[in-house]
């Protein structure tokens, strides 16, 4: 028998989407499916799309919350099925998704499966990669955390131990539950594949969109919170972490004995900022970050790739950019 599949949509002022969403998932045709949809008091006609097919959806709401992550979180807490994930109401899924989910988790060591998607929008489309995992590097997979969460599935029972949504997070809410995640589980049943599962939509209003210094934000928050729990090296660098201190919900999740596994982890986020700024010509800041990395902490290709860029950077300004343009 197939596993049970919750899927949770937040939604909010999403009219214009929410009907391609919700016929994405109930077109499924999956056995053993619950949907849940909550709603955040949409004024537009969210509510309206809703009600068409409320027979065919398990439980719904609308009613003012505290934001998508308190809105992902409530319906985790009535979801009852075997397997989780949300699905935004400006995505969808592709035919045939939830089945081969469902199949994947058939198999009772399956503890995260994660597909690819294909990104579309007002730039274009593409196939992603996927959610980024090194089996070789569980520290380089935490520390860059990239996670294409629309096709990312979980077995429910790891959340119901581990927490669900830290409420505080409004843009990187999944990457710090991929995080802990990890941290709690590292690749133990995390099951990767090219299966198309989903389609991530940009648009003018997505976060994804028009947030990025304020993902960027809550990123460093997070490390530098994770850095000083476990009292690494880093936690005290100057002139990079912001300002705020968090207070994480689920700080035990985070806490390791190992602590010079918890120093790769954040030196691979330093790594993944110097990439970062780098790419995108911010070349004072690559500067900045790169005297931050511990070369000693990276394996041997990523060391020497550091280096290279490093020698790059001494180019006259307009020669890096060009040079970053033809790459």
């Amino acid at each position: 028998m197939l596993p049970k599949i919750s899927i949770i949509t937040p939604s909010y002022n999403q009219g214009h989407y929410i009907e391609e969403t919700i016929c994405s998932v109930l077109e499924q045709g999956y056995p053993n499916l619950e949907y849940i949809i909550m709603d955040g008091g949409s004024k537009d006609n969210s509510v309206e799309v809703i009600k068409k097919y409320e027979k065919h959806i398990s439980y719904w709401k609308s009613e003012k919350d505290k934001g998508q992550s308190d809105a992902i979180n409530k319906g985790f807490k009535i979801a009852t099925g075997d397997v989780i994930n949300w699905l935004n109401s400006d995505d969808y899924y592709e035919k045939g998704a939830l089945l081969k989910v469902g199949e994947a988790f058939s198999n009772p060591t399956t503890n995260s499966y994660c597909g690819i998607s294909r990104i579309f929008g007002n730039k274009g489309e593409y196939l992603s990669g996927g959610t980024d995992i090194y089996f070789d590097n569980l520290e380089k997979t935490i520390g860059w955390a990239r996670i294409d969460q629309p096709e990312t599935f979980f077995r429910k029972s790891c959340f119901d131990k581990g927490g669900y949504l830290d409420e505080q997070f409004h843009y990187i809410m999944d990457k710090e539950l991929w995080i802990r995640y990890l941290m709690q589980y590292g690749f133990n049943g995390l099951v990767k594949t090219k299966d198309l599962l989903a389609h991530f939509r940009v648009h003018d209003d997505s976060k994804t969109n028009n947030f990025q210094e304020k993902f960027k934000k809550e990123t460093y928050s997070l490390y530098h919170s994770i850095a000083s729990l476990n009292g690494s090296k880093f936690a005290n660098i100057p002139d990079f972490w912001p300002d705020e201190k968090l207070e994480l919900k689920f700080k035990e999740a985070f806490i390791k004995n190992d602590k010079t596994q918890v120093d790769k982890i954040i030196n691979y986020c330093l790594y993944y900022a110097f990439l970062e700024n780098y790419a995108q010509n911010h070349f004072q800041e690559a500067k900045k970050v790169s005297s931050l990395i511990d070369n000693q902490l990276l394996n041997k290709e990523e060391s020497g790739h550091l280096k290279n860029i490093k020698k790059r950077m001494l180019l006259p300004r307009f020669i890096k950019k060009m040079v970053n343009k033809i790459k």
